[in-house]
């Protein structure tokens, strides 16, 4: 393995590669300064900038800075957005999206005694309301206990 120069970069053993600036707090912008590196907290890579080729191994806790977004697909029947075509009057086709119809609900939850809350489908819905919560989540592979 060929050493760099006095400005080496060394990438940890992260599979995910990010490009950009990384955000420093007050708290590590001292720290970084000391040990010569820099945490990126968006992706968790370590990237060594001092002239010696072996990087102090220090690691921090993964904090997302912004949450996921709840996808448009129902949990307990797979339904998702259907493709479609608008058409106009003189028959001119543009695509559109048809999501599907997704409200949160709280169900009463009869072996938890509890009510859960739940974005689901006016389609799983009635289901539910047929079949029963239980047999539902189920056969859809979901643990009610962690909502």
């Amino acid at each position: 393995m060929a050493t760099m120069a006095t400005t080496g970069v060394l990438l940890g053993s992260s599979s995910n590669i990010c490009f950009g600036r990384p955000q420093l707090s007050r708290k590590t912008k001292g720290l970084s300064s000391e040990l010569g590196f820099v945490t990126s907290q968006l992706c968790g890579i370590k990237i060594s900038y001092n002239s010696s080729d072996v990087a102090i191994p220090i690691s921090s806790p993964f904090s997302p800075a912004l949450q996921p977004v709840a996808r448009r697909v129902c949990p307990f029947t797979g339904k998702k957005a259907n493709r479609a075509n608008k058409v106009s009057f003189s028959n001119h086709k543009t695509k559109k999206l048809q999501f599907v119809n997704l409200q949160y609900k709280k169900v009463w939850w009869e072996a938890g005694k509890r009510y859960v809350k739940l974005r689901l489908s006016t389609k799983a819905l009635k289901t539910i309301e047929k079949n029963g919560l239980d047999a539902v989540a189920k056969k859809a592979g979901i643990d009610l206990r962690k909502e």
